[in-house]
């Protein structure tokens, strides 16, 4: 069983990109399985941060391969972009291979979603308007366009011509004519990337090599099972993995769910344990919880086990990775979220739905840095109460503890995965 997937367990944002990259040391395949350049991943390694979208984090580490797989709708535009920036950051991405079966996200796509987002006005979603949802439209319409279609440009120009008129009779303002100047000169950037993605991770995994399957956003944020309709549109859970790449459940071993040691969410939607005060203001100056697609102010609140509690039980999570634990050095008193008053047996994304009012325990804080540890042990003793309390109410090992955006500042505990 050599796949270990790490999924957001909370609303995205979680730092999942890091963990990938420590983890990716040991794998031959990094692959991102739903989600498009819509989701943010930041990876520090020593002074030079990078910030990547689609291109799985794995790259950073130079693994044999980083998958974009066949569940990720992908801009040629900006995963053009990406990739040259990063080969500017003098990263090799030679390696990087982009599913045929990928769908690609085209200006009506954006335009579609920007339209859509005007229209609702104050019930408007949050989206980051790169057109991820319009083109997951497509796909379950079977209208879409898919990266393989690119081999074949005078098929896929006339694919591209017949979508434009239905998108025109939507309301997108679009020129055919420059759309098409634009994705023949993309296919020629994109097409040495493109390849049957499938067949390779088949291989990877008849030879034995370790595969990391990286999630987008977070579990609450599912289009299935997360917080409707403030959801991204595309499968982010872990079964996800097995639809998003093409393998089946008997492949995997680990499952690793990544959440901060508070919570986050960026846009619109149910939030129980959201602060809005100095506390709140707080987290959100010492954690930069600034959006890294957006730019957007995240907002901030304590840990809601609820809410974690259930994201362990739909991705059947054998680890939990918990970040950012150095962002509450300092609070005298920590509360964290332990049910909501009055729940009911409805579906959890109901109860939130309905306005979830968080009972709270208050746990006492610590006031030594944690940024400097590199050990269990080197934690304040109430930093580890808090990560133990944690523990015990998810029913899950807390495997990782990261304390700074920084490689060396994660705390790997026994038994944690280490995909040697």
């Amino acid at each position: 069983m050599p796949v270990t997937l790490v999924v957001g367990a909370q609303w995205g944002d979680e730092g999942k990109g890091r963990i990938i990259d420590w983890l990716s040391s040991s794998a031959s395949v990094v692959a991102r399985f739903g989600g498009g350049a819509n989701a943010g991943h930041t990876v520090r390694v020593g002074e030079r941060t990078y910030k990547l979208r689609i291109v799985p984090s794995g790259v950073i580490a130079g693994v044999e391969h980083c998958i974009i797989g066949p569940g990720t709708v992908v801009s040629p535009s900006s995963l053009i972009a990406e990739l040259e920036s990063l080969r500017a950051g003098g990263v090799d991405v030679s390696h990087v291979w982009l599913s045929d079966l990928a769908h690609l996200i085209l200006p009506y796509h954006i335009e579609l979603d920007a339209s859509s987002e005007r229209s609702l006005g104050g019930a408007a979603l949050g989206t980051t308007g790169n057109g991820i949802g319009p083109a997951y439209v497509d796909r379950a319409a079977r209208t879409g366009i898919r990266a393989g279609d690119l081999a074949d440009m005078p098929r896929c120009l006339e694919m591209l011509a017949a979508r434009t008129q239905t998108a025109r009779a939507a309301g997108a303002a679009v020129d055919l004519k420059v759309m098409t100047s634009d994705l023949t000169r993309h296919a020629q950037a994109l097409l040495p990337h493109v390849r049957d993605t499938v067949s390779l991770l088949h291989d990877q995994l008849e030879a034995g090599k370790r595969v990391l399957a990286e999630g987008a956003q977070g579990t609450l944020l599912d289009v299935n099972l997360g917080t409707y309709p403030f959801v991204t549109s595309s499968v982010t859970v872990s079964g996800g993995a097995c639809t998003g790449l093409g393998f089946g459940p008997k492949e995997v071993e680990h499952v690793v769910g990544v959440a901060k040691a508070y919570c986050t969410r960026v846009g619109a939607g149910p939030f129980p344990s959201e602060l809005n005060d100095d506390t709140g203001e707080a987290l959100r100056e010492r954690g930069l919880e600034f959006g890294v697609v957006t730019g957007r102010p995240r907002r901030c609140g304590w840990l809601d086990l609820a809410a974690l509690r259930y994201a362990v039980q739909i991705n059947g999570l054998t680890h939990l990775a918990m970040t950012k634990l150095d962002v509450l050095d300092g609070f005298a008193e920590i509360s964290v979220g332990v049910g909501y008053e009055g729940q009911d047996a409805s579906a959890f994304p109901f109860v939130l739905a309905r306005g979830a009012k968080p009972r709270y325990k208050q746990l006492r804080g610590w006031s030594q840095p944690t940024s400097g540890a590199r050990a269990w042990e080197q934690l304040p003793s109430a930093a580890r109460d808090y990560v133990e309390f944690v523990e015990s109410h998810t029913r899950t090992p807390i495997s990782y503890v990261s304390v700074g955006p920084e490689r060396s500042q994660i705390i790997v505990r026994p038994g944690a995965p280490q995909l040697s």
